[in-house]
């Protein structure tokens, strides 16, 4: 072997993937897994950008000044009452397609359809 051959190596795509999963399960990151299968991590970065995995991505929160911490709070204030707003809207809409549902069943209406197009031929 001559002093510059260099050692390249091939990962198969099951491999990778299984690199990914790994990753996901949050168990070890991306530099104990490298360590581990002797992989580089910015190797691991490049099979996240491949698949499309940004959920296994850093997030970088750049902060300069007070301003912009209180921001940042109130953003993350703000999502937490949009999730509960979007849950309480899914949940009402359950309720209503249950409510539909019995009054279909009370009715005599074989389906929450057959219902709704009466009442929308009756309007």
């Amino acid at each position: 072997m001559y002093k510059n051959d260099k050692v390249i190596r091939r990962y198969s795509e099951p491999f990778k993937l299984k690199i990914l999963d790994e990753l996901t399960t949050g168990k070890l990151n991306k530099y104990q897994l490298g360590k581990a299968y002797g992989i580089n991590p910015t190797t691991i970065n490049e099979w996240i950008k491949k698949y499309n995995r940004k959920d296994l991505m850093n997030t970088r929160i750049t902060v300069k000044t007070k301003d912009e911490i209180t921001r940042i709070k109130e953003l993350q204030k703000e999502i937490e009452q949009l999730k509960k707003l979007l849950l309480k809207k899914d949940l009402d809409a359950m309720i209503q397609d249950s409510y539909l549902e019995v009054a279909a069943e009370d009715l005599g209406y074989k389906s929450v359809t057959e219902l709704k197009k009466k009442l929308n031929i009756e309007r």
